[in-house]
């Protein structure tokens, strides 16, 4: 089997991606170079690696395969070009996805308490849907990521091996709204209440849905406005232009004007906040990590 490190980096990136497009859009590629690059590993592997689906491709078991053995030799690739450089030993770096409101709530605690307890660690981050997170995960890019999960809280995807998953903690989720508009003085709102809400949501599609109305709420709901920036999301909210929905554990990032209400009326929505890592033993510098996520 003859396979460049640059076809394996394109193996690698279609996982994360999840389509030829978004792979070549990130590795500075075209389409077709990127398509040519994917019939060559095939040719090269003797066998499928892809399977092309309406909302992307994803990788067949042969492909999962060699993906495990390539996030092996690019590694190694990577550390043998550092110390034929002669460059000094780095610090130990862990690459660290989190779901968009969990940079608010998470981020700073954890950061500050790996920067006294374990210095050496250097964290990289990244924003995604879970989803996302989820393939970069399986493609090797990478190392931990924080997710979310609803009940009944099953695998965050179906591929195989399992993840590894740690929970962090349960948090619920409560109805961000301005604090003079309709819903002032009150710290609780009746679902009925809800239904005839205007609601600032996150865009979403089929594959990756994302959240901002309440779930379970009759009829079809009156989203206003929608935008994925939480910020613009919350200064819509204090500016009394609808309500959204945040995690009780966002409360102290929450801007001035903007009040969190409990949900009555209606069983509670509890998000459980999860930690996952592919299976087997974590490098030092991301059990630190995951302690620091677990103590924070």
């Amino acid at each position: 089997m003859d396979l460049s490190s640059t076809a394996l980096r394109v193996l690698r990136q279609i996982a994360e991606s999840g389509s030829f497009t978004a792979a070549a859009a990130r590795l500075g590629y075209t389409q077709s170079a990127v398509s040519r690059q994917a019939a060559a590993l095939e040719r090269g592997a003797g066998t499928r690696l892809f399977e092309r689906h309406f909302d992307g491709v994803r990788l067949t078991p042969a492909g999962l395969t060699l993906l495990r053995h390539a996030r092996t030799i690019l590694a190694c690739l990577d550390e043998a070009e550092q110390e034929l450089s002669g460059a000094a030993p780095r610090p130990e770096p862990v690459r660290l996805g989190i779901f968009p409101s969990g940079g608010a709530m998470l981020l700073p605690p954890v950061l500050t308490l790996l920067a006294e307890t374990d210095p050496h660690v250097a964290v990289t981050t990244r924003e995604g849907t879970t989803p996302g997170l989820v393939r970069s995960l399986r493609a090797g890019s990478l190392d931990l990521a924080v997710l979310t999960s609803r009940p009944p809280h099953r695998p965050s995807d179906g591929e195989s091996p399992p993840l590894h998953l740690e929970r962090i903690e349960d948090t619920e989720l409560c109805v961000a709204a301005s604090t003079t508009g309709a819903f002032a003085g009150r710290t609780a709102v009746h679902a009925g209440d809800l239904v005839d809400a205007p609601w600032i949501a996150s865009p979403s599609s089929g594959a990756e849905p994302l959240l901002g109305v309440w779930p379970g709420l009759p009829g079809r709901p009156r989203v206003v406005h929608t935008a994925r920036d939480w910020l613009t999301k919350l200064r819509l909210v204090a500016a009394g232009w609808g309500v959204t929905t945040v995690p009780r554990r966002m409360g102290p990032a929450l801007p001035p004007g903007v009040g969190l209400l409990r949900v009555e009326g209606a069983p509670p929505e509890v998000r459980r906040i999860l930690a996952a890592r592919l299976p087997g033993r974590p490098a030092p510098a991301v059990t630190a990590v995951l302690r620091a996520l677990t103590t924070a």
